[in-house]
C-alpha cells in the first residue's frame, strides 16, 4: 500500500508541469550581488533618514572615548534617570529629615528611591569599619528584618497600604542622624563610660520621629503616631546599638 503511494505521487508529480497554476510577478528589488544597486541608485542612508524624520542623520561617535563623554543619540534621556536616581528627589528627602519640623511635600514620597538609602548605609557601615567594628553583616541583617517587619505592622494598621520598597526608602532616609553618630564615634569612643548612651538618644529620637511623621503623613493615620513611632524607634536602636557597641 505503501509503495503504491509513493508510485501514484511520483507519476503525479512527474506528470504535471510545475508552473501550472502558479503567478510570479515582476518586483522593483534589484539583485543584491548587482554594482547597479547601491546608494546611486537606492539613495543613501541619510537621504532616508531625512525623509523619515524631517531632520539629517546625527553623528555619534563609535569609540570608547564616547562612553566618557556627553554626547549620544537625540532626545536620550539621561543615564541617572534611565537607573531611577534622582538626585532632586534624594535632596529633597535628605532636607525633610534634617528639618523633620518642616511640612512634608508628599509627592516625593510617591517613588521607592532606594539609592540614597543604600548609600546612607554604606557610610555607616564605612564609619565603623574605620572605628573598628566590622558590622556590615549585621547592617544590612537588621536592615532586612527590620523593614519587612515594620512593613507589616504599616499594612495592619492602615486601610491604603505601603509598598515594601516605599518602605525601605523611607527608613533609609530617616537613618542619617544615626550615620552622624557614626562619624563622631571616629573622633571618640563612645563606649566610654555614658557618652555612647547620652548621644545615642538624639539620633533615635530625630530619626525614629521623622520617620514616623513620614509615614503618618504619607498614610494618613495622625491618630496612630505613637504605635508608628514604637517599632521605628526599635528599629533606630538597633542601628544605635550597633555603632556605640
Amino acid at each position: 500500500m505503501a509503495h503504491s503511494v509513493l508510485f501514484d505521487q511520483d507519476q503525479m508529480y512527474a506528470g504535471s508541469n510545475p508552473n501550472d497554476g502558479l503567478e510570479f510577478y515582476q518586483t522593483q528589488y534589484a539583485d543584491p550581488s548587482s554594482t547597479a544597486a547601491g546608494p546611486a541608485a537606492h539613495g543613501s542612508a541619510d537621504d532616508f533618514y531625512a525623509s523619515s524624520y524631517g531632520t539629517a542623520m546625527p553623528i555619534v561617535e563609535r569609540s570608547w572615548l564616547a562612553a566618557f563623554g556627553t554626547g549620544g543619540f537625540p532626545n536620550e534621556p539621561p543615564l541617572m534617570e534611565e537607573l531611577g536616581i534622582n538626585f532632586q528627589h534624594i535632596k529633597s528627602k535628605t532636607l525633610a529629615v534634617l528639618n523633620p519640623l518642616k511640612p512634608l511635600d508628599t509627592k516625593i514620597y510617591d517613588d521607592s528611591d532606594m539609592a540614597g538609602p543604600l548609600l546612607f548605609i554604606l557610610v555607616l557601615g564605612t564609619f565603623l569599619l574605620l572605628s573598628g567594628k566590622s558590622q556590615f553583616g549585621y547592617i544590612y541583617g537588621v536592615a532586612l528584618m527590620g523593614t519587612v517587619g515594620i512593613w507589616a505592622i504599616l499594612n495592619l494598621m492602615s486601610q491604603e497600604g505601603i509598598e515594601v520598597m516605599r518602605t525601605a526608602s523611607i527608613l533609609g532616609y530617616c537613618l542619617l542622624p544615626v550615620v552622624f553618630l557614626g562619624s563622631i564615634g571616629l573622633a571618640i569612643d563612645l563606649k566610654t563610660g555614658q557618652l555612647g548612651t547620652f548621644a545615642a538618644i538624639l539620633p533615635i529620637a530625630w530619626s525614629t520621629y521623622s520617620s514616623a511623621t513620614m509615614f503618618v503623613t504619607v498614610l494618613s493615620m495622625s491618630e496612630q503616631r505613637l504605635l508608628v513611632a514604637y517599632p521605628v524607634c526599635l528599629f533606630y536602636t538597633s542601628f544605635a546599638l550597633l555603632t556605640v557597641f
